[in-house]
């Protein structure tokens, strides 16, 4: 399906700046992307916001509930059919679009992705699968927030979405698959961790590494990185952090500089901000489910938005569904 085909169905009201960030960055991406966006939300509200704006309009699916992020997921999604987040995934089953974005709660984004579509043949749990910079090494971290609780069999799941993942979207006939661990040795971590060891270098379908330090995640030893949700999110909130940390340190530092002084390094300021901003990046694809759904930063602005729109656009158009189920089948996924 070529992009000028794609819809992509957006939560309007998921995430802590929504509506006004989820419509600017729809409108963005329909003005510099030519992504075809529908918004899910409360039409009222969205169809003032857009006249506010004055940039044209958008098609809406009316959803008048919303589910928050301090709602338990699946309970939210059983109780809650008209949410934007639910009608958006109702939008994708029901072939209005072709994929769903959502800034909102990830366990309701988890959990009516499962009960609107279902999961992909070989896959037991879905994974939020994160690219961490900088984009000439990305790394894939999953599980990113899906799964608290994991059991070692979990973690090997993640192992061979990750791969699949990572083999469609970096061109990696067979991408390195490490686990992250207290330690380096066989023997470091936690009862999930060491069981989950065994089964990872038991697998003949992934190339395991072995373990890895929290501090391996941006060394280059490996392109997917597997860990429980719990691990993952909290390793990614730091990465962001860090990453966010660094920046203002470097702009606080230049800050005594004039203008001409401040000519030659710009530009590679610039670079660096854009290479660890996680706006840029785009949304993270939940990994394993029989649909497109990209699950976006809490706090995202307009930028976040727009590129997680791109990103759904691209799973959607690298047939991410169809090749990952035939990666874990053990077959060739033809381009």
């Amino acid at each position: 399906m070529s992009g000028s085909e794609i819809v992509v169905a957006l939560d309007a009201m998921g995430g802590d700046n929504a509506p006004e960030a989820t419509i600017s960055g729809a409108l963005d991406a329909r003005d510099e992307l030519g992504i075809r966006v529908l918004l899910v939300g409360d039409e009222p509200l969205l169809v003032e916001h857009m006249k506010r704006l004055g940039r044209g309009s958008l098609p809406v699916i009316h959803a008048p509930e919303t589910i928050g992020m301090e709602d338990e997921g699946a309970l939210a999604v059983r109780s809650r059919e008209n949410s934007s987040l639910v009608q958006a995934a109702m939008a994708v089953r029901d072939g209005k679009a072709q994929a769903m974005v959502t800034a909102g709660n990830t366990g309701a984004a988890m959990a009516a992705a499962l009960l609107t579509w279902g999961r992909i043949k070989g896959a037991k749990r879905p994974a939020v699968g994160v690219v961490l910079p900088p984009p000439e090494m990305p790394v894939l971290l999953l599980d990113a927030g899906a799964n608290a609780d994991c059991r070692p069999e979990h973690l090997r799941q993640f192992a061979l979405l990750g791969s699949a993942y990572a083999s469609l979207r970096f061109g990696m006939a067979r991408p390195r698959v490490g686990l992250l661990n207290i330690g380096a040795e066989e023997t470091k971590g936690n009862q999930l961790a060491r069981e989950a060891y065994g089964l990872l270098a038991a697998e003949e379908r992934i190339e395991f590494v072995g373990n890895l330090e929290g501090r391996d995640l941006a060394a280059g030893r490996a392109d997917v990185v597997v860990t429980d949700g719990f691990t993952g999110n909290v390793a990614l909130k730091v990465i962001e952090g860090t990453a966010s940390l660094i920046t203002r340190r470097l702009l606080s530092s230049l800050s005594s500089l004039d203008e001409e002084e401040l000519k030659p390094v710009l530009p590679c300021l610039a670079k660096l901000r854009s290479e660890l901003d996680y706006r840029v990046v785009g949304g993270a694809p939940l990994l394993g489910v029989r649909g497109v759904c990209i699950i976006a930063h809490g706090s995202s602005d307009a930028l976040a938005i727009k590129n997680s729109l791109r990103v759904a656009t691209e799973a959607v158009e690298m047939g991410l569904v169809e090749r990952t189920e035939l990666l874990l089948a053990g077959g060739e996924a033809s381009s």
